[in-house]
């Protein structure tokens, strides 16, 4: 995504994910600021975290974060599995060299084709909800 990312992390020890997310940050920030001849801080906020509570918040979290540039129109839905800003193509059977486990998610689906499909889905109604979720009214 041009102004964010998203990551679906699993937290083996307490405060591992907090860590993990401070030196990603710092560290791109250090190396961002040192190639550009800059300083200062690059991200505007901390990071939001929500705790995954189950199996089937877990698929449908993996499916919004693989959707996430075709419901903000970057991308049409036929070129995520190639598109390279995301680690969809991982999970549909292309190495990313230990970096990413799809083991987790596929083992819920069995197959990378059945993924894909659940992915492929809902990709029109995401971007429907996409537009419209200024509407919204969020409660306090």
């Amino acid at each position: 995504m041009p102004n964010h990312f998203h990551f679906l992390l699993k937290q083996p020890e307490g405060e591992g994910i907090s860590k993990f997310m401070s030196n990603l940050q710092n560290s791109f920030a250090k190396y961002f600021n040192l190639r550009n001849n800059r300083s200062g801080s690059l991200f505007q906020n901390m990071f939001k975290a929500k705790r995954v509570e189950n199996e089937e918040q877990l698929i449908h979290i993996s499916r919004y974060i693989h959707l996430n540039p075709v419901s903000s129109f970057l991308i049409e839905i036929n070129q995520l599995p190639e598109y390279p800003w995301t680690s969809l193509p991982c999970y549909l059977g292309r190495d990313f060299a230990g970096v990413i486990s799809p083991d987790l998610i596929l083992g819920v689906f069995g197959l990378a084709k059945k993924y894909q499909q659940f992915i492929f889905d809902q990709a029109d109604y995401q971007r429907k909800l996409q537009q419209i979720k200024h509407l919204l009214i969020k409660h306090p």
